[in-house]
């Protein structure tokens, strides 16, 4: 593929990836059967402080991010875009969401919490796919593993277990599709990944394979 359509290409996939993935946090959250792992923490905070939940996926990334500071990780342009792309879509998607009807009918809401785990999957492998750099999450949960020798799977639970329960502590909505996420999600993007993936050069500090392995949940 020519170098021009080759960067054409990664970076509309980088942002229908992040749009989607703002979208798919809306889905289940609107759902009301469980959320994501950050977005439990997001949205704890989110009531604690009275803000957003947009506002508050934002400040989270950011405080991520500068994290990555004393682990010497590198972000790359889809970092910085997954932190404002994502933060910035998620109130507007939640607006349309509302207009369903409340509470949702359980069917319903099964249905919307399966498509958006669904739709988180493409997400992920669209923007890691297009290796621009990894998001936030990724790339603390890298220079961990970088900086501990632990493994992946050690470091990426501890921190998914430590956000959830300080998130459902202060209120954050955990249920059954926070469970459904977190054993579906690595298959799924695991699958979904090589058909993704743009076939170029090494561009950021992170690999594709590096980031998401089954039974892992990419954030």
């Amino acid at each position: 593929m020519p170098a021009r359509l080759t960067t054409t290409r990664r970076g509309l996939q980088l942002a229908v990836g992040l749009v989607l993935y703002a979208a798919s946090i809306a889905a289940l959250v609107r759902a009301g059967l469980g959320n994501m792992p950050w977005d439990v923490l997001g949205q704890g905070v989110s009531l604690r402080l009275g803000i957003s939940l947009g506002t508050a996926t934002l400040a989270l990334s950011v405080v991520v991010l500068l994290c990555w500071v004393p682990l010497r990780q590198r972000p790359g342009v889809g970092t910085v875009a997954n932190v404002l792309v994502i933060g910035l879509l998620v109130d507007p998607f939640l607006a349309v969401l509302e207009r369903l009807p409340d509470p949702l009918p359980l069917p319903a809401a099964v249905g919307l919490s399966a498509g958006g785990i669904l739709l988180n999957g493409v997400a992920t492998a669209c923007y890691i796919g297009a290796r621009l750099g990894p998001g936030p999450r990724d790339g603390l949960m890298t220079g961990l593993v970088t900086r501990t020798g632990r493994s992946v799977g050690l470091v990426r639970s501890t921190i998914e277990v430590t956000v959830v329960v300080t998130g459902w502590a202060l209120g954050g909505t955990l249920g059954v599709a926070t469970a459904a996420y977190a054993l579906g999600i690595g298959p799924l993007v695991h699958v979904l990944l090589p058909r993704f993936t743009v076939p170029t050069g090494p561009v950021s500090a992170v690999e594709p394979d590096e980031v998401v392995r089954p039974g892992t949940a990419p954030a």
